[in-house]
C-alpha cells in the first residue's frame, strides 16, 4: 500500500485544525484567488461530530438514471486496485452525472468496503444513506442529498479530474473537510498550515480580545485593527 507521501505528522498537524482555520491559512500565501479553491456550501458534512477529514483524493464518475450499457460495466475489483494505487489515507471524490442525482452510491456497505481499503471518508454531488450504521462506524461522509435507494448506481470511469460543488479534483489532491465544508490543501504549502493558522490567530485573538475588553471604545478597536490588517 504507497505510504503517505506528506508523512503522517504534516496530516495529523492539518486534522487538528478546522477548515475555516485551514482556508484562512492559505490566503496568507497568496497562491490561488480568495474565491478559490473549496467546495460551495450544497456539499454538506453528513457528520459534523466526527473529526476533520483529511485525505488524498481518488475520483470517480458515476450514474444510477439507467443500468450501464451491455458490457460496460466497470468490475469492483478494477476500482478497489485504482484505490490501492493511491496513497493512505483516501478520500473518494465522486461526482454524479444525473441531475438531479437519483440514487445513493454511498450506504452501510460501500461505506464498510472503502473503510477496509484504507478511506477515510467520501466527498459527493449526489446522495448517501444508511446514516445511521456509518456514522457508527466513523466513515465521513459529505454530500448534496440524502437518498432511500441506490437505483442503478455504478461507476462510469474513475482516475479523471471531477467536479464536484463547483472544485475541480483531481487525483492526489489533498483534501480538508469538516462541519464548514472542504478545502482543497495545496500539497506545497501543507507543512506550513499550522504555522500559518497560528499567526492568523493570535492576531484574531487580539481583535477579539480588544472587543471583550471592560473598557471597550470604539477608538481602541480601530487601532488595533489598523495595527494589525492596515
Amino acid at each position: 500500500m504507497p505510504s503517505d507521501p506528506l508523512g503522517p505528522g504534516i496530516l495529523e498537524g492539518l486534522r487538528r485544525l478546522s477548515s475555516p482555520t485551514v482556508a484562512n491559512a492559505i490566503e496568507t500565501f497568496n497562491c490561488r484567488p480568495r474565491s478559490e479553491g473549496f467546495m460551495r456550501a450544497e456539499i454538506r458534512c453528513m457528520f459534523p461530530e466526527l473529526p476533520p477529514l483529511v485525505g488524498y483524493a481518488a475520483t470517480a464518475r458515476i450514474m444510477a438514471s439507467r443500468p450501464p450499457a451491455e458490457g460496460c460495466r466497470i468490475p469492483p475489483e478494477r476500482w478497489w486496485d485504482y484505490l490501492l494505487g493511491l496513497p493512505a489515507p483516501r478520500v473518494v471524490v465522486i461526482q454524479d452525472l444525473d441531475r438531479p442525482p437519483l440514487g445513493a452510491f454511498w450506504g452501510e456497505v460501500q461505506a464498510n468496503i472503502h473503510r477496509a481499503l484504507g478511506c477515510a471518508g467520501a466527498i459527493t454531488d449526489g446522495g448517501v444513506r444508511d446514516l445511521q450504521e456509518v456514522s457508527a462506524l466513523g466513515f465521513s461522509l459529505f454530500a448534496a442529498e440524502i437518498q432511500v435507494s441506490h437505483a442503478y448506481v455504478h461507476l462510469v470511469d474513475f482516475g479523471g479530474p471531477v467536479s464536484v460543488g463547483g472544485l475541480l479534483v483531481r487525483p492526489g489532491d489533498l483534501l480538508h473537510g469538516d462541519r464548514h465544508g472542504v478545502v482543497q490543501v495545496p500539497l506545497d504549502l501543507a507543512a506550513r498550515i499550522p504555522e500559518a493558522a497560528a499567526a492568523v490567530e493570535r492576531q484574531e485573538r487580539e481583535i477579539i480580545a480588544a472587543c471583550q475588553a471592560s473598557g471597550f471604545t470604539p477608538e481602541q478597536l480601530k487601532t488595533t485593527w489598523r495595527r494589525l490588517r492596515g
